[in-house]
C-alpha cells in the first residue's frame, strides 16, 4: 500500500492512545497459563497481538473477544501437533517457543516476513540443551518436541531481552527450580522488568542477584481476575514527537507516568531536544520549543530510534544515536532503513562505528520514502512528512497494522492529510 501525505501540521489530542502490545503479549500468555479465567480490558488487536492470540488458541486456551476486551480461559489440555502461526511477531515466537517446550506441547511454529531470519540464538541452543528437540533454526516450520527441563540457563544480554522474558514466562511451569544467568549488560532491560512485574501480579515471584534470575519451579499462575492493558508509550512517541514540531502541540493519554515501559523516556528526550513538555494526570502534552541537537544512548530503548531520528532531522546541528548494532536485527535492518528514510527527506546522515550521526537542518524535503515493510519506519516517516517541503509518498504503509492498525485514522484526527494511492 502506498500512502500519499500532503504536508499539514499536526495538532490536537489522541485520547485514548493505542493499548500497549508489549504488555498485552505478556498478559495474554500469563492468563492462558493461569488457574482460572482472566478478563483483559483494552487489548488492542494489532497483527502482533492477534498472532499471540492465535497461537494460544492453538495450544488450547479459550480466548473470546468482546469489543476491545478479551476473556481468557486457561489451557487445561495441551493440544499436541498444533501449528502456531506467529505472523511477523518476534515476541510471539520468542515467548511461546520456551512456553510450549515447558508445556511439552509437540508442535510447530511458522511465520511470515523476515521472522525466520531474525535471531533465535542463544535461546535456541539453551532450549536444546535442556530437553527440547528442535528442527533446523532459520527455517519454517520450526518443529518442537520433547519437554523442557529445569536447571541453569545462560543467555547474552545484548541480542534480545525477549529471550530472557520467554524463559521467565516458561520456567515456573517446570517441577524444579531454575536459574538464568545473563552475561554482559542487559539491553532493553525495561522489557524484562515489565515481564517480572506481570509475573508478580500472577503470583510468580522471581529473585534477582546481579544479572542472575532465580525462578521457583512448580508454581501456579494465579489469575488476578481482571486487568487493563495500559496505554502504549511506543505508539505515543510518534504523536509526542509530532507535538515537538507543532506550535499548537499534541497531547496523548491515558498514559501511566510510572509505567515500566522504557519508551516513556520519550517525554524527557523531547524536552532535552528543546520541546515544551507538560503532564497533567495521565496525559502528556508536547509543543514546539527551541529545538537543539542531542547525543542519545538508545541501548535500553532501541524502538525509539526511528522517531528520534525524525526529531533529530528537525533540530539544527549534529545529533547522535548509539549503540545501533541491534537495530539491524529488527523487522528491517533499521540502520539502513533509517539512513535511507533520512536521505529520501534530504537529511544528511551516516553510520559511524556503532552510532547513527544525523545532521539536522530544521526541515525535510518531499519525495518518495520506502517503509521497508517496517511499522516504525512507516510511522516515523509519516510524522516527518506532515512538515515536509512537498508531498511525500510512503511505500509499504500497510506495515502499521503490525503494532498500530489505527495509526492513519488518528493521523487524520490530528489534521494530517494522508490518502491511499
Amino acid at each position: 500500500m502506498k500512502m500519499l501525505i500532503t504536508p499539514h501540521p499536526l495538532a490536537g489530542s489522541i485520547d485514548p492512545i493505542m493499548p500497549g502490545k508489549s504488555q498485552a503479549h505478556r498478559l495474554l500468555i500469563c492468563s492462558a497459563l493461569a488457574d482460572g479465567p482472566t478478563e483483559l480490558e483494552r487489548v488492542g488487536f494489532s497483527s502482533d497481538v492477534e498472532a499471540t492470540i492465535g497461537c494460544l488458541r492453538s495450544l488450547g486456551a479459550g480466548i473470546e473477544k468482546v469489543g476491545e476486551n478479551v476473556r481468557v480461559t486457561p489451557i487445561t489440555k495441551i493440544e499436541k501437533g498444533a501449528m502456531l502461526d506467529c505472523g511477523e511477531s518476534g515476541a510471539t515466537l520468542r515467548f511461546l517457543l520456551p512456553v510450549a517446550a515447558a508445556l511439552g506441547a509437540d508442535c510447530a511454529f511458522t511465520g511470515q516476513g523476515k521472522l525466520n531470519s531474525r535471531p533465535l540464538s542463544p535461546l535456541y541452543e539453551e532450549l536444546a540443551a535442556h530437553g527440547a528437540v528442535l528442527s533446523e533454526k532459520g527455517r519454517f516450520p520450526l518443529f518442537l518436541e520433547g519437554s523442557l527441563r529445569h536447571g541453569s540457563y545462560t543467555l547474552t544480554g545484548n541480542v534480545s531481552s525477549q529471550f530472557i522474558s520467554g524463559l521467565l514466562l516458561a520456567l515456573p511451569l517446570l517441577p524444579g527450580d531454575s536459574k538464568i544467568t545473563v552475561t554482559g549488560e542487559i539491553e532493553s532491560r525495561p522489557y524484562v522488568d515489565m515481564t517480572l512485574d506481570i509475573l508478580k501480579q500472577f503470583g510468580i515471584r522471581v529473585e534477582e542477584s546481579g544479572n542472575r534470575f532465580y525462578i521457583p519451579g512448580g508454581r501456579a499462575f494465579r489469575t488476578p481476575g481482571k486487568m487493563v492493558v495500559e496505554g502504549d508509550w511506543s505508539g505515543a512517541a510518534f504523536w509526542l514527537t509530532a507535538g515537538a514540531l507543532s506550535m499548537e502541540g499534541v497531547s496523548c493519554g491515558p498514559l501511566r507516568m510510572d509505567s515500566l515501559h522504557g519508551d516513556r523516556i520519550i517525554a524527557r528526550l523531547l524536552a532535552d531536544f528543546g520541546a515544551v513538555v507538560e503532564t497533567c494526570g495521565n496525559t502528556v502534552r508536547v509543543r514546539r520549543g527551541t529545538q537543539k541537537c542531542l547525543d542519545i544512548d538508545i541501548s535500553q530503548t532501541p524502538d525509539l530510534a526511528p522517531v528520534l531520528s525524525v526529531a533529530a532531522a528537525f533540530a539544527r546541528g549534529k545529533s547522535v544515536l548509539h549503540p545501533i548494532a541491534r537495530l539491524r536485527l529488527k523487522e528491517s535492518d533499521r540502520v539502513e532503513a533509517i539512513l535511507k528514510m533520512l536521505h529520501s527527506f534530504g537529511v544528511p546522515a551516516e553510520a559511524r562505528d556503532d552510532s547513527l550521526v544525523i545532521e539536522g537542518r530544521g526541515m525535510v524535503a518531499g519525495g518518495t520514502v520506502s517503509g521497508f515493510h517496517d511499522h516504525r519506519i512507516v510511522m516515523a516517516a509519516s510524522i516527518a512528512a506532515a512538515w515536509a517541503q512537498g508531498p511525500v509518498t510512503i511505500l509499504d504503509a500497510e506495515a502499521v497494522s503490525k503494532s498500530y492498525p489505527g495509526f492513519f485514522r488518528q493521523f487524520a484526527a490530528l489534521g494530517g492529510q494522508a490518502k491511499e494511492i
